[in-house]
């Protein structure tokens, strides 16, 4: 005998828009929709690509470096001609109050930027360069970054948000990471009373550290960009310069590493930092070692779903030949490129400049007009 239900027509609607709902419910939860502002925040990071710090005003040792003329309009050309579409601007705001210098005079100097990036079509990036923040004494220098970042906040929050960004702090140095993390929170805190829209840019701590960021959890604050400083293997990057101390007193390293053209530790490396990265060039002294690396934040931004851009990378070079300097840029340019993570150079007419010389198309030369891409904006 069979038995026969009459379920009403209004019940099998509920049934059936609750079955929908626990779908929806259920795909929601495996497809998370990523919210709107991080969705922002990967597309500015996008378009800082092929960036270029402009590093004027982080030179501290140059007593008049704000009475200068400054970044000309036909810097603004060269570099829009050589393909770059972003500058870094780096500060060194606690330097300046140190010298007593009025906080208007330096912001003269920004706004001058300002106008001459929108006027010729430049993402800015605003960065807090070389502060004195440390594991000791982060209590009274976080409120003095933070007035800092008020004061520039509410002095360009009428600036595109598409086109200014804020990098909160330079390389914070060694230190417990939790202490950095606390205090960047407390500096976005203060910043989203005031500007909700803006977005932030924030590194990890030893010195924006690919392997600390590794270790870095990400803030509660949707509208972030990350960064990373990348210079392995820094035997090659950094030979002879002299602020490294002697680890990397060797010189004359070549890359990618070859066993022919390869000097002798400098004997002022002994016992150094210097002397392991030396033994351990021929292994990371390769393009393939390169990319590995930066696989590293790639891994870490796709861990956390957030962007996260090559904040600095470049060579010093005073010491290491052309032909290598060429090789390097080329290899992270192209590795970046592959893993999709935007990338910023250091820098434009300093002591890591592309140029041999003055900054001009002349003094730029062939291998490296090639490394950056130069023959195919033509």
């Amino acid at each position: 005998m069979s038995i026969k239900y009459n379920i009403p027509g209004f019940l099998i609607t509920k049934l059936v828009l609750v079955l929908i709902i626990f779908t929806q419910a259920i795909v929601a939860k495996s497809n998370p929709t990523m919210p709107p502002m991080r969705l922002l925040a990967f597309k500015r990071a996008k378009s800082l690509d092929n960036g270029i710090s402009i590093s004027l005003y982080e030179q501290t040792w140059n007593k008049d470096i704000l009475n200068i003329n400054g970044i000309k309009n036909s810097d603004f050309l060269l570099l829009r001609k050589l393909g770059f579409k972003s500058i870094r601007l780096p500060v060194a705001f606690e330097h300046f109050e140190s010298e007593h210098i009025p906080v208007a005079k330096i912001f003269t100097c920004i706004n001058k930027v300002v106008k001459q990036c929108n006027l010729y079509g430049f993402k800015l990036i605003i960065d807090y360069h070389g502060g004195n923040f440390n594991d000791t004494n982060y209590s009274t220098e976080t409120p003095k970054i933070i007035d800092l970042w008020l004061k520039l906040t509410k002095r360009y929050i009428h600036q595109g948000y598409d086109n200014l960004f804020f990098e909160l702090y330079n390389e914070p140095p060694h230190m417990n990471p939790q202490i950095w993390k606390d205090a960047a929170y407390n500096i976005v805190t203060a910043i989203r009373k005031v500007d909700k829209q803006r977005t932030l840019i924030i590194g990890a701590s030893n010195y924006n550290s690919i392997y600390e960021l590794s270790r870095f959890v990400r803030l509660a604050d949707e509208n972030v960009i990350y960064t990373f400083h990348f210079y392995e293997p820094f035997l090659f990057t950094h030979q002879g310069a002299a602020w490294t101390g002697a680890q990397e007193s060797t010189t004359g390293v070549p890359f990618p590493y070859n066993a022919e053209n390869f000097p002798v530790l400098n004997p002022k490396a002994k016992n150094t930092d210097g002397e392991k990265n030396y033994s351990q060039y021929p292994r990371d002294g390769n393009e393939q070692s390169v990319r590995d690396k930066l696989q590293i934040a790639k891994n870490w931004a796709v861990k956390y779903d957030v962007p996260v851009i090559c904040g600095e990378y470049g060579v010093y070079n005073k010491y290491a030949d052309v032909n290598s300097r060429c090789r390097y840029i080329k290899a992270v340019r192209q590795a970046l490129k592959i893993l999709n993570i935007p990338g910023m150079m250091w820098d434009y007419n300093g002591n890591f400049s592309i140029f041999n010389g003055q900054p001009s198309i002349n003094n730029l030369p062939d291998c490296m007009k090639d490394a950056i891409g130069y023959y195919s904006q033509k």
